[in-house]
């Protein structure tokens, strides 16, 4: 039976939790487009705890890609507050928010965003490189990352000798590797063939079973049946928040 997550809000003005990964409150961002103002959300509270796995939905124009850059601290709201793993994240200036977002959110793109020319370890070492980690450590955790998703015998190997589900998860492992508070991940399987995308939504599965806290942004249904918890946009608002059964 589908149930209403109301009851996960906080509220107005208490903290967040201290299990809480996300939390959003009265979000707004506007866009200007020619005479009109393009109003891509409209006072967006939303709050995800650590362990959830949670899907957001909408069609085009809702609003779920406004939220996934701000979530990602890839842009910034106009208006409202927003906490990732307690950090105000507001308050922050560029050079702060940046290592943020490297430290506490691995990122799936549907384009996987692997360098050609590099070899598998190093596509998933690349984060820890910017974090300033020693090689022998980067190595160490590139290779338990591509291990946990099941590549250990494609190390050495570069996107272009990996089939399309292989390259998704060497883009898996290098989200994993910085071990961070979230998983956001943009359209994970738009660019896979169906058992493929399968394979994939298992991976996420044995990730979140884990206990990875993992934010998917899909206009998919079939694909946001795989999460436990939907939160659908429409209008640049939250039309409904609801777990799966």
């Amino acid at each position: 039976m589908i149930a209403t997550n109301a009851a996960l809000k906080p509220a107005p003005g208490a903290p967040p939790g201290a299990d809480d990964v996300i939390v959003t409150r009265a979000l707004t961002r506007t866009f200007p487009m020619g005479d009109t103002v393009i109003r891509a959300l409209q006072g967006v509270d939303v709050t995800i705890c650590r362990g959830e796995y949670v899907a957001i939905m909408g069609p085009s124009g809702s609003g779920k890609s406004t939220l996934m850059n701000i979530i990602g601290c890839l842009d910034r709201p106009d208006s409202g507050e927003y906490w990732l793993n307690g950090t105000a994240v507001a308050a922050l200036g560029d050079g702060p928010l940046a290592a943020l977002r490297n430290r506490e959110i691995g990122f799936v793109f549907q384009t996987f965003n692997l360098l050609a020319r590099a070899d598998a370890l190093h596509n998933v070492e690349l984060p820890l490189i910017y974090a300033g980690i020693s090689r022998g450590e980067r190595v160490q955790r590139a290779r338990l990352a591509l291990e946990q998703v099941g590549l250990q015998d494609r190390l050495r190997h570069r996107p272009s000798e990996l089939s399309g589900g292989q390259r998704q998860r060497v883009a898996v492992a290098r989200a994993l590797v910085t071990r961070p508070s979230l998983l956001l991940a943009d359209e994970p399987t738009g660019n896979l063939d169906s058992a493929t995308a399968a394979d994939i939504l298992a991976l996420f599965a044995e990730l979140h079973a884990q206990g990875n806290t993992i934010v998917l942004v899909t206009h998919d249904a079939s694909v946001a049946a795989n999460a436990n918890r939907a939160i659908r946009l429409r209008d640049g608002r939250i039309e409904s928040d609801t777990l799966t059964p």
